[in-house]
């Protein structure tokens, strides 16, 4: 059994907004390319439907129908929703049939919105999924947690520290105390847990941060997202960059770039 509801956003106007919120608005048939629009279409619904309407699937009335009960469909929103049984058993049959042709006909119709977040244009319909919403809610908080942990990791090793700081906010860590460090990384992974996460426990972050401080010193230079090294580009990406310069055959080019980068720091 799974429930979601169906809400609809709040009509302004000059009416009273008692008045308002007791006025029932309608998800009605709209017509895409001629033909009412559908729920669900061809085998799917004869497999659904079958029994719903007056005929069945092989009879001749069967599309004739199909379009009627599609063109006739009206739900009716009341302010406080409407809710709808839309689980299906092990072998996909509705517990209420019903409810779930009419759940995917809102699915698809193009005044209704996934949820109240992606309302846009002349949406005025939106889902309410309490599973989903605890379910993405489980997720951001999983993400918070598995960051905390690497910051712990990472507070504890200064030059770690930097390279994230380097890489997460594009600051030269070296002028920063060590408190200020922690503090500084902290906030970036308070503001943004997946994209520190991601970074914290990627394998190539050392290189990561040794090319951007390459390219902050001049060694390198970046045109757009190429990375170049005098006139050769040593990779279209940073991500490319790395895999050449982790190939031993260009072991000498990163010393070179290593040795530069030495000097110019002094």
């Amino acid at each position: 059994m799974k429930k979601i509801m169906l809400r609809r956003t709040e009509v302004m106007g000059h009416l009273p907004k008692e008045v308002r919120a007791g006025a029932i608005s309608k998800v009605s048939s709209v017509y895409v390319n001629r033909q009412p629009l559908k729920g669900v279409e061809g085998d799917e619904a004869k497999k659904l439907m079958t029994g719903f309407l007056d005929v069945n699937p092989d009879h001749v009335d069967w599309p004739k129908h199909e379009k009627v009960f599609w063109t006739n469909l009206t739900i009716k929103v009341p302010f406080e929703g409407i809710e709808f049984e839309v689980g299906v058993d092990k072998n996909g049959k509705p517990y209420n049939l019903d409810h779930y042709l009419k759940y995917r006909f809102c699915l698809k119709h193009p005044y209704v919105a996934d949820a109240k977040k992606d309302l846009i244009g002349k949406q005025r319909f939106y889902f309410i999924d309490a599973d989903k919403d605890v379910k993405d809610k489980n997720k951001k908080v999983k993400v918070r947690k598995e960051a905390d942990k690497e910051f712990i990791k990472a507070s504890s090793d200064e030059k770690k520290m930097d390279m994230l700081i380097r890489l997460l906010s594009k600051t030269n860590p070296t002028k920063l105390t060590r408190d200020q460090k922690e503090n500084t990384l902290y906030d970036l992974k308070d503001a943004e847990p997946a994209k520190f996460f991601k970074l914290a426990t990627d394998k190539s972050l050392e290189m990561k941060a040794e090319i951007d401080e390459m390219v902050e010193h001049g060694v390198l230079r970046k045109i757009g997202n190429q990375v170049v090294y005098i006139d050769e580009i040593l990779g279209e990406t940073v991500e490319d960059t790395i895999i050449y310069l982790k190939n031993k055959k260009n072991s000498g080019t990163l010393t070179v770039l290593r040795a530069k980068l030495k000097e110019a720091i002094i």
